[in-house]
């Protein structure tokens, strides 16, 4: 099997069975993210204690592209410290914008490498990146607080 259909796999089983969608009971944060060119819009919610991203999931609608984004990015997440949260998620963004191409520091991204040739689809590099874009926001906005 070639590593381009493997990705595509991959991003199927996170966009038809996303294990982190679902409402948060414990959530510490939430925010709703929107694509206003599509119509996506996820809301994530995330549990912040100490620094560390203890738990996280999201609710909404969406393409598979955007829906199999919020569902890897919340395995890559969860039990991170806030401040490697924001790293891999401007990570994500620079590997979308062809700002980041060097594989071995896009390694840590794991299963988040899938979506990387979303950025030969211009239509839907927005997609991809909705859930990436308001992990930073609301991390921004949890520092705010402090």
């Amino acid at each position: 099997m070639a590593l381009a259909d493997i990705y595509t796999e991959l991003i199927g089983e996170h966009s038809r069975n996303p294990e982190n969608k679902h409402h948060l009971d414990h959530a510490t944060c939430s925010l709703k993210g929107h694509n206003p060119s599509c119509g996506d819009e996820i809301t994530l919610e995330l549990q912040i204690e100490n620094g560390v991203v203890k738990d996280a999931s999201f609710t909404g609608v969406g393409c598979a592209i955007s829906q199999a984004s919020t569902d890897i990015m919340i395995d890559l997440i969860r039990g991170q410290k806030v401040e490697k949260a924001k790293e891999l998620a401007e990570k994500f963004i620079g590997m979308i914008k062809r700002e980041i191409t060097d594989d071995d520091e896009l390694e840590e991204l794991d299963e988040a490498l899938a979506l990387k040739n979303v950025s030969n689809m211009p239509a839907r590099v927005k997609c991809a990146v909705l859930a990436w874009h308001t992990l930073d926001d609301a991390l921004k906005q949890e520092e705010e607080k402090k």
